[in-house]
């Protein structure tokens, strides 16, 4: 019978670590949290000391049940949670459960901390366990009360000020604020004319582009030419001085360094696994956590893959450092390393610098060596984290830089410039991804030029431009911003990403958010009436009152007392003196035509529309998008259409799935028809071989293949279908797909695992083949 009774919090996790212990130590799971806060009103008292109530998680019970039975026969107790704040709380509720059960009684507690599963580090981390540590706890205790006051009082008025269902929290409001505020600036944002002025040149045969760098003695800048007629008279002067070509007047060539990217934190392997992977960052840390915990493998030592994946520190080991120096030396001597080990600074704030960055546990087991072993998510995540922690220890990249300026007649020059890699360094390994880094616009080839070269011109051209609004967010931009700005933890972002889609805040289209009518009146609410408590450097500073808790050097019964009184109070106020009206109406200066009322932009069950503030009395609606009568008249009527049912004049509606074309007759006659009607691709079903494949475009605009005689034949394809049949199970047709990673394939649709790339030739021919959309 196992003396001791070791918890960690999933089964994964413990199989490997009972590997390490032996026939002494029963090792069990908690499957994450064991105890929450009471799903109800009171669950924390503010009036008693904030008193909180807690109750076990139903799914977990279970596993509760049996870790009480186990520690009944144990003799001492071992507690090896997960080295943060939740994990330190959760190894303080399995002692709460365990001493009002009474199994616990004066048997021995260790804390166990450890930051990767290796047999190494388990045994050292056993000969250094320690007590449990109050602080942390009473931080996680303090931030898990802060978020349930926010969300148990803020959440009921927004249901009683706008809709039912609704919910704001302390961290995820500051967040939607961000979107709201983005959003708000590309609708504001005015487009700005400009032209710019370029040379396509060549040297020796080898193409390249100048750009108008002074001109008649004066520097150009951005809005040096705001119109096509300062543009083209500019451009009309300059091809008379270079009929005969441009003369080179200067070269200036430099070497730069370029040293290599940290190794990751959580939120820059969030941001990387984003913008590389297409990864969203509820699934990185997913697979990171499956990477954490190891893999089942013949090898019993083999442990966890990576490091804890939950930390913001920069800092690597020195025994891990000198392993992959060790590595580099083997296996890249071409490369080489620094005479001392790198070391990086967090920009983070308040970072856990004891932690280390997320790496694997052991540099010499490769991606290569892990072919077979690891599913195709894994693998790509593993690799990134290989190749980062690799490159970050290697020597740095000499970058050749080359500036030349081209005289075109007295007092004009044009700029060209360009780079090589003259020693790739790092580079061979990982490279950070490109809009991580600001792109430059001198990594382009040049051919070789020297002062007194004659440059052939093949033309000067004046090109219009517009400045561009700022852009949207991406999943790997919201989390530099929230880091940037010190809200929440880099665990929480994940969190904090799901719940503003799932409360349908926000949605997720083309990798960016864009902000939905909902979003926007609870944002606005929010910081109408809420300022102070979604302000950036208020929710930081809360950040900081818990990370001073979890140090020892505040007490968090007096941080949540200051938080609670005027946040209560805001509250009541605002509960006492806003009106629904208030939230969900914006007042425009604009009458009605049926009443001389007000008109408001007002929130539906559909989204936002202009309707009358007189309603009921008077019902006039119209689309928010619409503009003046005429406008709308001409955008709605169909011209040279007409009702195949009554004859009446066809016109474009919208309804609860967006824009469709309805009969103005409605509601006598109720003929209907899709606003984007269905384009036969020429390809039949070879499902049903009766009907043809059909491009048809979902209700959220995403274009799809299904057959023409659905409901009846179900077949529906995402990819575009070309001439089959297939080569490996002979399936009549295939289908042409682009990923990052793969490019351009003709794949089998039915999965067999066919695939050849496509020449640009053949996909541009297969594109002119295919009907077009109008």
């Amino acid at each position: 019978m196992a003396k001791n009774l070791l918890i960690v919090e999933s089964p994964a996790k413990s199989r490997t670590i009972k590997k390490y212990l032996g026939a002494d130590f029963e090792v069990l799971a908690s499957y994450g949290h064991v105890r929450d806060l009471r799903p109800k009103e009171g669950a924390v008292e503010p009036d008693d000391g904030f008193a909180m109530h807690y109750e076990l998680i139903e799914r977990n019970t279970k596993h509760v049940t049996a870790i009480v039975k186990a520690m009944r026969k144990a003799d001492a107790l071992y507690l090896a949670t997960d080295p943060d704040r939740e994990g330190e709380a959760i190894a303080w509720h399995l002692v709460e459960i365990l001493g009002e059960k009474g199994v616990l009684k004066d048997k021995p507690l260790h804390r166990v901390v450890f930051h990767e599963i290796t047999k190494k580090a388990i045994l050292e981390a056993m000969d250094e366990a320690r007590d449990l540590a109050t602080d942390l706890v009473n931080a996680q205790q303090a931030r898990r009360a802060l978020d349930y006051l926010v969300g148990f009082n803020l959440s009921p008025l927004l249901w009683r000020k706008v809709r039912r269902g609704l919910s704001a929290g302390r961290v995820q409001s500051p967040a939607l604020r961000m979107i709201a505020e983005r959003e708000l600036e590309i609708e504001a944002f005015k487009p700005r004319e400009y032209w710019s002025i370029e040379a396509d040149l060549a040297h020796d045969e080898q193409p390249f582009m100048g750009r108008l760098y002074q001109y008649q003695g004066e520097r150009t800048e951005q809005f040096s030419f705001e119109n096509e007629r300062d543009a083209f008279a500019v451009q009309a002067a300059l091809k008379v001085h270079a009929v005969s070509g441009l003369d080179v007047v200067s070269v200036e060539k430099k070497q730069r360094r370029r040293n290599p990217a940290p190794p990751f934190t959580t939120s820059t392997l969030q941001q990387e696994a984003s913008r590389k992977l297409s990864f969203p960052t509820q699934k990185t840390m997913r697979v990171a956590q499956q990477l954490y915990e190891g893999i089942d493998s013949a090898d019993a030592e083999a442990g966890g893959l990576i490091t804890y994946m939950r930390t913001d520190s920069v800092n690597l080991a020195a025994e891990a450092i000198a392993d992959i120096r060790q590595y580099i030396s083997d296996k890249h001597p071409d490369v080489g390393f620094p005479a001392e080990p790198r070391s990086f600074k967090t920009k983070a704030k308040n970072a856990q610098e004891a932690h280390e960055a997320i790496r694997p546990t052991d540099i010499t087991r490769t991606p290569d060596s892990l072919k077979g072993q690891l599913d195709a998510d894994q693998a790509k995540l593993y690799e990134l984290i290989w190749k980062r922690t690799l490159a970050c220890q290697m020597a740095h990249a000499l970058i050749d830089t080359v500036s030349v300026d081209l005289a075109c007649g007295e007092g004009n020059l044009f700029r060209a410039t360009g780079s090589t890699v003259a020693k790739p360094g790092f580079m061979v390994v990982y490279e950070e991804s490109i809009d991580a880094r600001k792109a430059s616009d001198d990594e382009r080839r040049l051919p070789r030029l020297e002062e007194g070269d004659r440059v052939a011109l093949t033309d000067i051209r004046a090109d219009q431009h517009f400045t561009e609004p700022p852009p949207r967010y991406t999943e790997a931009t919201l989390v530099k911003s929230l880091e940037e700005h010190g809200i929440g933890r880099p665990s929480t972002y994940a969190t904090i990403i799901s719940t503003l889609q799932q409360r349908e805040y926000v949605t997720l289209e083309k990798r960016r958010f864009f902000l939905t009518d909902v979003g926007r009146v609870v944002s606005r609410f929010l910081t109408e009436h809420f300022n102070q408590y979604v302000d950036y450097g208020f929710t930081a500073s809360l950040e900081d009152d818990l990370d001073a808790i979890s140090r020892g050097e505040k007490e968090w019964i007096p941080v949540m007392e200051r938080f609670w009184e005027s946040f209560k109070s805001q509250v009541d106020l605002k509960h006492e003196t806003v009106k629904r009206s208030d939230v969900t109406q914006e007042k425009l200066d604009e009458e009605c035509p049926e009443c001389s009322q007000p008109l408001a932009i007002r929130l539906g069950r559909r989204g936002r529309f202009i309707g009358c503030t007189a309603f009921p009395e008077c019902k006039y609606t119209r689309s928010l998008e619409a503009g003046t009568e005429e406008e709308r008249a001409q955008v709605q009527a169909i011209e040279g259409r007409e009702c195949p049912k009554c004859a009446s004049p066809l016109l474009v509606r919208e309804g609860k799935y967006g824009k469709f074309i309805g009969c103005s007759g409605y509601p006598d006659c109720s003929h209907i028809e899709a606003l984007d009607p269905p384009v036969d691709t020429g390809h039949s079903c070879p499902q049903c071989s009766a009907g043809a494949i059909m491009r048809r475009k979902s209700r959220r605009g995403k274009i799809f293949y299904s057959c023409a005689t659905y409901p009846k034949c179900d077949y529906a394809i995402w990819n575009e279908p070309v001439e089959g049949p297939c080569p490996n199970c002979a399936w009549p047709i295939l289908t042409i797909k682009t990923t990052k990673r793969r490019g351009t394939e003709r794949v089998c649709p039915q999965r067999c695992g066919f695939s050849e790339a496509v020449e640009s030739t053949e996909e541009e021919t297969v594109a002119a083949e295919l009907p077009q959309v109008s």
